[in-house]
């Protein structure tokens, strides 16, 4: 197995997050592959770190896919990053997933990290999940 579900993965991660009424409700449309230059919202998600394991076995090939999504606030305290990560993991644990390669097994949340970061005066909640494929060629 290799990463090749990772964009599918990806993408129906991002489009879940951008449908899902909680998420937006609490971000709006701030939710990035890739944090664009210039001026950003005080409260905006970001898609982030992935690593890909091989989990394939004998019957078919997979990989699980270990991956962050940061909440990033500059706001005071951190109730509207918490509330915005609560949505996420509302939105992603046990989602079923529609991906464009291969057929997603599960998905789960494993970890938060929140942190203040004073030197810019953020917020910021790295979420980990897992999510475990099983590939399908096209």
């Amino acid at each position: 197995m290799s990463c090749a579900a990772a964009q599918a993965l990806q993408q129906a991660v991002y489009e879940t997050l951008s449908a899902d009424a909680a998420v937006t409700a609490a971000v709006g449309t701030a939710i990035y592959d890739a944090v664009p230059q210039g001026s950003l919202p005080d409260l905006y998600v970001s898609l982030g770190r992935e690593t890909v394991l091989d989990r394939s076995d004998k019957d078919s090939a997979g990989a699980e896919h270990r991956f962050e999504i940061a909440v990033i606030a500059d706001q005071a305290g951190y109730a509207g990053a918490k509330t915005a990560a609560g949505a996420i993991c509302d939105a992603l644990v046990d989602a079923d997933l529609t991906l464009s390669r291969g057929r997603l097994v599960f998905l789960n949340f494993d970890r938060a990290v929140a942190r203040k970061d004073t030197s810019a005066n953020l917020r910021r909640i790295d979420l980990r999940f897992r999510a475990r494929i099983d590939d399908m060629q096209p």
